[in-house]
């Protein structure tokens, strides 16, 4: 085991454990589909790779028929750690998101029907949307914790159109929406048409500008779904609880673990708990499934991955942070002057 992560370190800066190896042997135990072993491995995809070529590149796995299999070294390695493949037991009423959505499925089929000529994602704004029913489930969960009924909720960043379920939902007093897409703001201000939602702000805006007062403590709840750098993070969620009013108001995000190791965690915990002097309440694994977004070619895990085979299913999830605010909380109102580093670092895939 030490000879694979010398050789992965050689490969990444990302740091690796022996816990790392076992995570990707144990996916590639359960499925031979590479998306499948990121998925399941919950590693960083360029960690990922850097482990399976370390692998393949000391004989333990093979690469047959676009697949990752393990050789007969790589069966004696697993039976002599004790690995096996990785189980999924996730719920199937609620697919592990805590929340059944019978109580809004009527707002689910308004909702696809109303997002069903949505703008779809652009690369250079690093854009991936949710799926229909991660949204959905994004209002009931915001809604059992009491954060949308006749709340003021500022979206920052729309690419998954939370704002439109929201207005269908009915619950929230007031929205108000920023998305430097001008596409996506325009899409919001039709549905907003279509439903008769009249209590909404949409406004074009570079979130790395700083905030206009009109959006500062001034709501109860914010949600957005930043680039996963420790940079992104500090400047989006920050400009998130910027919004906020003061004690007992709440954030929602997602941070995945297919561009976030664990070390990269502890420093966006640190960010929450010591800089914004916020609290985690809830931390939900995979609860935003993202559809594949059509630029997957173009992006840096497809240069990275051996193998160049399309996804077949929706590999790219999140975990929902729920965070709250304490006396003594603050966000981050200033203007942010880092440039590609702001969506880039070592363990980012889909820039």
């Amino acid at each position: 085991m030490r000879e694979i992560i010398e050789r992965v370190k050689e490969k990444t800066s990302i740091p690796v454990y022996e816990r790392t190896v076992e995570n990707v042997l144990s996916a590639i135990l359960a499925s031979g589909d590479v998306w499948k072993v990121v998925d399941l491995s919950e590693e960083p995809l360029p960690l990922v790779v850097a482990v399976v070529t370390a692998l393949y590149e000391l004989g333990y796995v093979t690469f047959k028929d676009d697949r990752v299999t393990l050789t007969k070294k790589g069966k004696e390695l697993v039976e002599k750690y004790g690995i096996g493949p990785r189980a999924d037991y996730t719920c199937r009423h609620c697919q592990g998101k805590t929340v059944e959505l019978d109580a809004f499925s009527e707002l689910l089929v308004e909702f696809r029907e109303l997002t069903k000529d949505r703008p779809e994602p652009l690369h250079e704004f690093d854009q991936a949307y949710v799926t229909p029913e991660t949204t959905v489930a994004r209002v009931a969960f915001m809604h059992s914790r009491g954060d949308l009924e006749n709340k003021e909720v500022f979206v920052l960043g729309d690419d998954d159109l939370t704002s439109v379920a929201l207005m269908l939902s009915g619950l929230p007093k007031r929205i108000a929406v920023l998305d430097i897409d001008e596409r996506l703001t325009k899409f919001i201000e039709r549905a907003a048409d279509e439903i008769g939602y009249g209590n909404i702000e949409i406004f074009t805006f570079d979130l790395r500008k700083p905030l206009p007062d009109y959006a500062l403590r001034r709501f109860d709840t914010f949600v957005t779904d930043p680039p996963e750098t420790v940079y992104a993070i500090r400047s989006f969620i920050g400009r998130g609880i910027a919004t906020l009013k003061g004690p007992g108001c709440a954030g929602y995000f997602g941070i995945t673990r297919r561009e976030s190791s664990i070390d990269k965690w502890r420093d966006i915990q640190r960010v929450l708990l010591n800089e914004f002097n916020v609290v985690i309440t809830d931390i939900i694994r995979n609860f935003n499934e993202y559809v594949n977004w059509d630029y997957v070619e173009e992006t840096r895990a497809w240069r990275l991955l051996p193998l160049k085979v399309m996804p077949g299913y929706n590999w790219y999830k999140s975990y929902m942070f729920r965070i709250q605010t304490l006396e003594g909380s603050k966000g981050f109102e200033g203007e942010i002057t880092v440039g590609q580093e702001l969506y880039d670092d070592e363990e980012s895939s889909t820039t």
